[in-house]
């Protein structure tokens, strides 16, 4: 195993182990808004600190971008973490046992490893680049589903840019009529650890952060999947619109999603 995956499963299990005792008594949690429909809590940022804690003793010059703490610079630019300590944080503080702890590492802009840790299921998924896809040290691959009927979709709505509201319904209504069901389960994350590991066929989201996906993009990839932006291009950890599925339903994917762009999407 890389060492530097070995750090992160460390860092995801002991943000997790801080998630999951806090998830027994819900009704302590501190909650604050940080902006329209986006919460974060006292245990986001206790399980950040544990994650950030870990990295920095093992690479102490790292750089780290993560959700509550922003950028950290570090000495060594070639090394960056990306890290989203609770993914799913409204469901965590509605009782919903659906979040993830989400940690990547890129190596000269490039995504290496990646960890996304559901501490409900006990559930580690792990990637490292080149390396194949994994839960639970099991390799995992994306569905061999050829065409977009008889798929199971996962997706997001985009709660923070409700601007886009009329033109990701227009996707909404076209990818399910062709498709057999769509969930939506409020971790991104998640979703795209799903999609890796052949759970559902596809995932589409509008509005979403780098943190949000870095760590789900490089599992889908090396479970055999592909991760693009919603013009099949390749801007979607600028622009936050990620589609990912196989090859092949990626591209009917985003035949039902093009007539629905929009120019702020592209």
């Amino acid at each position: 195993m890389h060492p530097m995956l070995n750090i992160a499963m460390r860092a995801a299990r002991g943000a997790g182990n801080v998630i999951s005792r806090a998830f027994e008594n819900v009704d302590k949690i501190e909650v604050e808004a940080k902006g329209g429909n986006d919460l974060v809590t006292n245990v986001d940022r206790q399980a950040e600190q544990i994650i950030i804690d870990t990295i920095r003793k093992s690479y102490p010059d790292h750089s780290i971008v993560s959700e509550e703490c922003g950028e950290l610079p570090g000495k060594n630019s070639d090394y960056q973490w990306i890290i989203d300590p609770l993914d799913g944080t409204a469901n965590f503080v509605k009782g919903i046992p659906h979040f993830a702890v989400s940690i990547a590492l890129k190596v000269k802009g490039k995504l290496d490893q990646a960890v996304i840790y559901d501490p409900i299921r006990g559930e580690l998924f792990t990637a490292s680049r080149g390396k194949g896809a994994q839960l639970n040290n099991v390799r995992v691959r994306v569905t061999a589903q050829k065409e977009l009927a008889g798929t199971i979709l996962a997706t997001g709505f985009p709660h923070k840019q409700k601007h886009h509201t009329e033109a990701y319904l227009g996707m909404f209504n076209d990818l399910f009529m062709n498709s057999a069901d769509i969930r939506r389960a409020g971790s991104a994350a998640l979703d795209l650890a799903y999609v890796a590991a052949g759970r559902v066929d596809a995932f589409w989201e509008l509005g979403l952060r780098p943190w949000d996906t870095a760590a789900g993009e490089l599992m889908v990839i090396e479970a055999g999947g592909l991760v693009t932006d919603v013009t099949g291009g390749h801007n979607h950890s600028k622009s936050g619109n990620i589609v990912a599925a196989n090859p092949r339903i990626l591209k009917e994917l985003l035949t039902q999603i093009r007539p629905h762009l929009t120019a702020t999407m592209k």
